[in-house]
């Protein structure tokens, strides 16, 4: 065949993958920025004074029409609390940087690395809270305008200036304390309060309302894991809560995550004691 001819080509045909594809960039663009992948991300590759940077002041934000609607992110679903009012958590932080600077977040606002943002896999957006490193005691405000993170047990991603101002940039993740901000004073807990308390990290595995369910999902654990083990009854709602720990790190802790799911145990959740 002469290599100047060829043969009629079909006409090309749309199928299910090309609409994957256009319904995968749809909900990207729904959520927003912080739609974490496993590409590097870093700090900025310049000294950055921490000290000339400072809270924003917290006001009356009404909520952004992007970013409020409930997602579904690695076959799991995130609902989006009706309110920040009352929010008090304990858990795993991380943080953000160079990856992600200058993209838009999920209220479509750019990420700045230097402002004192962070992400929510289920708060209002945008909110202010107040974050405090439990390690340290060192609080930061910062207003959440973001989605994210997604990885198991983390309930928030900070910019990189806010962890830094945490302690924590150099290492990745910390032991936190997120509380919703609705009061004039944000700021009415102090340093004090966490000077002599040192958090301990649990995982808990299940909660029951018979003691012999709470033993029975004991020793299989034991088959996981030597650390303690320990039941914890609590009267008033009758529940007990089936308890790994204290753990060493975040590391552990996630290592552990992913035995008990492969053992086909269920979710851990965090808990800071």
């Amino acid at each position: 065949m002469d290599p100047q001819q060829k043969p009629e080509q079909p006409k090309p045909k749309l199928h299910g993958s090309l609409f994957f594809v256009l319904g995968l960039f749809a909900f990207i663009f729904t959520v927003g920025g912080c739609f974490h992948t496993s590409t590097q991300d870093g700090p900025p590759d310049f000294h950055v004074d921490v000290n000339k940077i400072h809270n924003p002041i917290p006001h009356y934000l009404p909520k952004s029409k992007y970013g409020n609607q409930d997602y579904k992110v690695g076959g799991r679903w995130y609902h989006i609390l009706k309110t920040a009012r009352g929010y008090d958590k304990r858990g795993i932080a991380s943080w953000y940087g160079t990856k992600f600077n200058g993209r838009l977040t999920s209220t479509r606002e750019p990420y700045n690395l230097l402002g004192m943002t962070a992400a929510s896999p289920d708060l209002p957006i945008p909110c202010y809270v107040r974050v405090t490193n439990l390690e340290n005691g060192k609080q930061v405000i910062v207003k959440v305008n973001d989605r994210g993170p997604f990885a198991a047990n983390r309930i928030m991603d900070l910019s990189y200036v806010a962890a830094k101002k945490l302690g924590y940039a150099n290492r990745g993740t910390a032991l936190v304390e997120v509380t919703s901000i609705d009061v004039p004073n944000p700021l009415e807990k102090t340093r004090e309060d966490f000077a002599h308390h040192r958090p301990q990290l649990y995982l808990q595995v299940g909660a029951f309302a018979y003691s012999a369910n709470a033993e029975r999902l004991e020793n299989e654990l034991h088959h996981i894991t030597e650390r303690n083990i320990r039941i914890t009854h609590e009267g008033r709602r009758n529940l007990y809560r089936v308890q790994i720990g204290p753990l060493k790190d975040v590391d552990e802790s996630d290592y552990l995550v992913q035995r008990i799911q492969n053992a086909g145990l269920g979710h851990a959740i965090t808990v800071i004691g």
